[in-house]
């Protein structure tokens, strides 16, 4: 008996002092700071048959693969957040005349998105943060006309042609649901890495040298056939991002949804309206893919306006089962800095809607 009491003794302060082990460790890691982490890859597949149907369609087959994570160093004194969203996806289209099915591919989704932010409470729901940003694609994008053998393409972007540096030093009001950002000190550098996209036209914003016409000594204007090129272009300007992320909206259905505007201090000093109407940019287009004579008329705040980027994206997503979830997504972008497609003018518009796999590789939580 009193062996066995002997045991139960030492085994309760074995178990106090591990307990207390644990409670001083945890405390030790918690004013050190804890990471919080999830990786999310998912596959999307959508597929369209038609044959011999009176309401008629194209047969497609869409495969896009995206990966979605968020490693967040949680400190007492500031917090650290990294987002990766990425996404990459093919669509198999029946697009021409013959018995070949889905013998067209076209890209459906490309998308590289690099956030980094460390931020500090200052009072109350009100803190200063620093954030990074880095927007880019994996590979080339294209126009395309025609269908088949008759079809064509012309490329109008590719890895770093564009890509989009932003760096922001902001105020930041944060609740649980919803934050807001306001900078009147940002620096956003466009890349342009490739010369044919240059000199074809698609140079986002990265005005070149000799792009402008200069006299040919007869009088007539004409572009400087001596080409010298410039990958990138800072601009200092303000920033303002709101985001927004609720679960459960309603029951199984989450929203996200953010918007994000940035105005260029410099632009209008380096690349003056006048001065664009003698290159061979198109700062404007009509409703029917004129360009614009007037804009010099444009009041202040109307120029000021045209000339803010605006970045809007909004996700739904209803989980139907921890590895299967139905999602809407929409992305809407304004920039003047992209002469468009058509007669988009410079609205980019992309919709998005189907079924996704979520193979769910949870890190870690702590």
């Amino acid at each position: 008996m009193t062996k066995k009491l002997l045991f139960f003794a030492v085994l309760a302060f074995m178990t106090t002092a591990i307990a207390s082990a644990q409670e001083e460790a945890t405390a030790e890691k918690t004013k050190a700071g804890t990471w919080t982490t999830s990786s999310t890859p998912a596959l999307k597949i959508g597929e369209f048959m038609f044959n011999n149907w009176s309401s008629s369609g194209n047969s497609q087959i869409d495969v896009t693969g995206t990966f979605f994570g968020n490693y967040k160093f949680s400190h007492p004194k500031y917090v650290w957040d990294n987002i990766v969203d990425l996404a990459y996806g093919y669509a198999w289209q029946d697009l021409a005349e013959g018995d070949t099915l889905f013998e067209t591919r076209r890209k459906s989704n490309d998308k590289i998105d690099l956030t980094s932010a460390i931020s500090w409470k200052a009072y109350k729901d009100w803190g200063a943060s620093f954030t990074a940003n880095l927007k880019t694609q994996f590979g080339n994008g294209y126009e395309y006309n025609g269908f088949g053998a008759n079809q064509t393409q012309k490329q109008v972007s590719g890895f770093f042609a564009p890509a989009y540096l932003t760096t922001a030093l902001s105020f930041e009001h944060k609740k649980d649901n919803w934050s807001v950002s306001l900078s009147f000190l940002t620096g956003k550098t466009t890349f342009v890495c490739n010369n044919d996209l240059i000199d074809s036209g698609y140079n986002y914003g990265v005005i070149q040298p000799d792009d402008f016409k200069i006299d040919d000594g007869t009088g007539n204007s004409i572009l400087n056939p001596s080409r010298s090129y410039t990958h990138a272009y800072f601009a200092l300007g303000s920033y303002i991002k709101a985001m927004y992320l609720k679960k459960d909206i309603l029951p199984k259905l989450d929203l996200y949804a953010r918007i994000e505007l940035f105005y260029d201090y410099k632009k209008p000093k380096n690349m003056s309206w006048d001065d664009l109407s003698n290159s061979k940019y198109e700062v404007a287009l009509d409703s029917e893919g004129n360009p614009y004579d007037d804009l010099a008329s444009f009041g202040w705040m109307k120029r000021r306006a045209f000339e803010t980027d605006l970045d809007f994206e909004l996700k739904l997503d209803y989980r139907l089962a921890s590895f299967l979830s139905a999602n809407f997504a929409l992305n809407t972008k304004w920039d003047t800095d992209f002469n468009g497609i058509g007669k988009w003018g410079h609205w980019q518009i992309y919709q998005m809607a189907g079924i996704q796999i979520l193979f769910n590789w949870k890190t870690p939580k702590e």
